[in-house]
């Protein structure tokens, strides 16, 4: 056991378990600049722009800090992983509506994700209604990836300090660790310190997002796994069992591993038309899987932008963005900042 243990623990620590391309990144000046840095007066701004035009950063890391393994955490995600594979064999049997309805909680949760915590609450990229604020936030509680002031958090820390000790999933550690394996350990103690010293007055005075936290457990518990499961049993008489396994289950493994792929594979592979000096990538996979969010170089060079690209009127390769559609819409739940 002791051996097994050393040996998982290396697959977090080891520099060899890295998949990052080995050529060396060509140095250039860069050109694109966000005017949205120039006397912002928004601390939240300052913070990243603080970082954006610093134009170089060491990429050597330290690693000194022991690497814990949460064995609980180990366990969960191998068993939701097992579960999900299980449920692939389910799919024939499972009604079309069941189908729809999977395809529909994936789209909501994943939205709550990327036009929520990550567009709305991490970088305030726009203004939403109070309606709006609550309806993201109900995605984000069924898309189980911590509450949106954590998620937030961590992912103003990620721009900080992206690719380094500080970064939550430092991608620099290997595909692995900036996937899944940086929620299968204790975090980086650079990652707690710097944590805390960010902005985030913003969240604090947000009441749908203290209101979200203070509840979070329960509303995992309903809108995750709960209504998921019951809803099609209760509306077209799916069997439980169908409605645990694919609604549930497999649809929430997949936004999971989704939103992970910006993290480990937006991050390696893929050009960089807009800033060559960092590691996000455009990646068209990720883009149709994370439903836009893949021109992760286009992000990191941009991070205001609540649009994930530009392509003519904001057109991806894959059409109009999600972000796009809620903008447009005539009920106006959405005032672009």
């Amino acid at each position: 056991m002791q051996r097994f243990t050393l040996s998982f623990s290396a697959l977090f620590s080891s520099a060899e378990f890295s998949f990052l391309p080995t050529r060396q990144i060509e140095r250039v000046e860069m050109t694109a600049v966000d005017d949205r840095c120039a006397g912002t007066g928004s601390a939240l701004l300052e913070d990243e722009c603080d970082l954006k035009n610093t134009p170089t950063r060491s990429r050597t890391q330290r690693r000194d800090a022991p690497v814990v393994v949460v064995w609980r955490n180990v366990v969960l995600m191998s068993m939701l992983h097992t579960a999900a594979l299980y449920a692939l064999v389910l799919i024939p049997s499972a009604s079309a509506y069941t189908l729809l309805w999977t395809v529909f909680c994936f789209v909501f949760s994943a939205l709550g994700v990327t036009a929520g915590a990550h567009r709305l609450w991490s970088h305030r990229s726009y203004k939403a209604s109070l309606p709006l604020r609550i309806f993201l936030a109900v995605g984000n509680s069924m898309a189980f990836q911590n509450d949106i002031f954590e998620w937030s958090r961590d992912h103003r820390a990620h721009h900080k300090y992206s690719e380094t000790d500080a970064d939550p999933h430092n991608a620099s550690r290997g595909f692995f660790f900036a996937h899944v394996g940086w929620l299968l350990v204790r975090k980086h103690p650079s990652v707690i310190e710097n944590g805390q010293k960010l902005e985030l007055s913003d969240l604090k005075n947000d009441k749908v997002v203290m209101f979200q936290r203070r509840f979070y457990k329960s509303s995992v518990v309903v809108m995750c796994f709960l209504i998921p499961t019951m809803l099609p049993w209760f509306l077209w008489t799916e069997s439980l069992w169908v409605g645990f396994f694919v609604p549930a289950l497999l649809r929430y493994t997949l936004v999971l591993n989704a939103t992970w792929l910006v993290n480990s594979a937006a991050h390696m592979w893929g050009n960089r038309p807009y800033d060559v000096n960092i590691s996000p990538r455009e990646n068209r996979f990720v883009t149709f899987s994370a439903i836009g969010e893949g021109y992760h170089n286009y992000h990191h060079t941009f991070p205001y932008d609540y649009a994930t690209t530009r392509h003519g009127p904001r057109q991806t390769h894959w059409g109009r963005e999600p972000q796009e559609w809620i903008n447009c819409s005539d009920v106006s739940l959405i005032i672009s900042g």
